[in-house]
């Protein structure tokens, strides 16, 4: 496949990481999966800077969580739909916050889903099955 489309996942759990590797095997999701632990990083591994190597090609999809340290997900989002060059990028919001409030930002900044993070491994599975769909949907057209 020479057409790669590189995930980045913005998440500061390493349970929940785990997780989400477990579940794109169990998915047989190929894409490379990078992983930053919060909102700064992941910053600087998709503009190169702070010494960070820049993911090439560009991630055409993140899954963001909301509560992390020093930048959130909605500070992330907020930066990343104001930069030219990444607010395409498709995000996907997966976090433990049922909070409206939360929903409501991140909608506000165009994400395209919203999932609660579910409690049993089986949900999880089904969930990012149901991303991967979209994705490839995504993908074809």
């Amino acid at each position: 496949m020479n057409n790669i489309v590189n995930i980045l996942l913005v998440d500061d759990d390493d349970v929940d990481c785990m997780s989400v590797r477990n579940a794109f095997k169990k998915n047989n999701i190929m894409n490379p999966l990078f992983v930053a632990h919060d909102g700064i990083d992941a910053l600087d591994m998709l503009r190169g800077t702070n010494g960070m190597k820049k993911i090439q090609p560009t991630p055409r999809i993140i899954l963001l969580d909301i509560n992390m340290p020093r930048m959130n997900g909605l500070e992330f989002l907020k930066e990343i739909r104001e930069d030219v060059e990444l607010h395409n990028i498709s995000i996907f919001v997966m976090t433990t916050s049922n909070s409206d409030s939360d929903k409501i930002e991140a909608y506000n900044y165009n994400v395209a889903g919203y999932i609660v993070k579910p409690l049993s491994p089986e949900k999880f599975v089904t969930a990012v099955s149901t991303l991967n769909n979209f994705w490839q949907l995504c993908e074809k057209l």
